[in-house]
């Protein structure tokens, strides 16, 4: 479940103090059965990574009775592939070939066990640091992407999760270059029972967005999702614009936005990458949000965000059902990767 400004000692919530740094909002995993049925999913979603990861390392290793050079040059290829990303796999080869060159690893097939421990040692990213809300202010979070990445949905199933914990929310339309933007927005917050901040379309998204805040601590809301325009990451001018979202933000409720979501499509493989880098450039991104890797043989790239860019990524998306945007838990995805 979302946990956002408080913590919890003998069953109650003690406040926190405005100027403890706290470890982004935790997405504790669901009761055991509902994690099971999610976990069938996952590993379902993941099928196609796996079989073009996994199971191409296994024909690698058919056989095979030592770990040569001809072996590590494909075994590269098949890293590489799998969009893992350059820099991550060279780094992965280079391990190998140490614990090779140590005698530590001599058996093909124990390369994928082996394999298996260093990336999930490289999922495990420690979470960024960033000053929680006082008691009674709304947690507020920022979500950015690309066009077309899901990230109005994003919005809407996440909604929908912190509103099946009894939180209330508010939907802010700060896409205002779009008027189908708004208008899907609105349909989203409709179906998820959350009330929608917005302006006609041309309205300045700062101005929206001081608005949407305005309007969480008016109606004492728990949490403020800032939706904002499906920008090109290429265009300077439209960063800047973000920052402005940012700042004007801050100046309504200090210290907010408290988190910056960047959703990313796992579909584009390593543009992902790029993509994450500029918009962490232009305002901090806290989480990365990672959708659609039900769609994908590129899962991989989870391996090639976390290592390169050392972001946690806080949520994925395996499915269209409003239940399928779920915390990300490293341990699960190695396992539904490799078993």
């Amino acid at each position: 479940m979302f946990k956002f400004f408080t913590k919890k000692q003998d069953d109650k919530e003690q406040p926190v103090d405005r100027g403890e740094v706290v470890p982004a909002s935790s997405l504790h995993p669901s009761p055991p059965s509902d994690q099971e049925g999610f976990f069938s999913r996952l590993r379902a979603g993941l099928s196609k990574t796996r079989n073009g990861f996994t199971g191409r390392l296994d024909r690698l290793f058919l056989g095979k009775k030592e770990i040569t050079q001809d072996l590590l040059e494909e075994l590269e290829e098949i890293l590489f592939t799998s969009d893992i990303g350059v820099a991550t796999t060279q780094e992965l080869i280079a391990e190998v070939q140490a614990k090779v060159a140590r005698k530590e690893l001599k058996d093909p097939q124990k390369l994928k066990e082996a394999l298996k421990g260093m990336i999930s040692a490289f999922l495990e990213v420690p979470p960024r640091p960033h000053t929680a809300p006082l008691p009674g202010e709304p947690l507020v979070i920022m979500v950015v992407g690309v066009n077309g990445v899901g990230k109005t949905t994003t919005i809407a199933k996440a909604a929908h999760r912190f509103r099946s914990e009894g939180k209330s929310v508010i939907l802010v339309a700060a896409d205002t270059f779009r008027a189908a933007a708004v208008e899907q927005l609105s349909i989203w917050g409709e179906r998820a029972g959350v009330p929608v901040i917005k302006q006609q379309t041309g309205a300045d998204p700062s101005a929206v967005a001081f608005d949407g805040v305005a309007a969480a601590l008016g109606r004492k809301a728990d949490v403020v999702l800032i939706d904002t325009a499906g920008r090109l990451h290429t265009r300077t001018n439209l960063m800047e614009e973000l920052q402005k979202i940012n700042r004007v933000i801050g100046k309504k409720l200090p210290g907010a936005p408290h988190e910056v979501w960047l959703v990313l499509d796992a579909t584009t493989g390593q543009n992902a990458i790029s993509q994450a880098q500029l918009f962490n450039e232009a305002v901090r991104v806290t989480h990365i949000v990672l959708t659609k890797l039900d769609g994908t043989a590129k899962g991989g790239i989870v391996v090639g965000i976390s290592k390169q860019l050392a972001i946690p990524i806080k949520l994925i998306g395996i499915g269209e059902r409003m239940d399928d945007l779920r915390p990300f838990v490293p341990r699960d995805f190695v396992q539904a990767i490799f078993e």
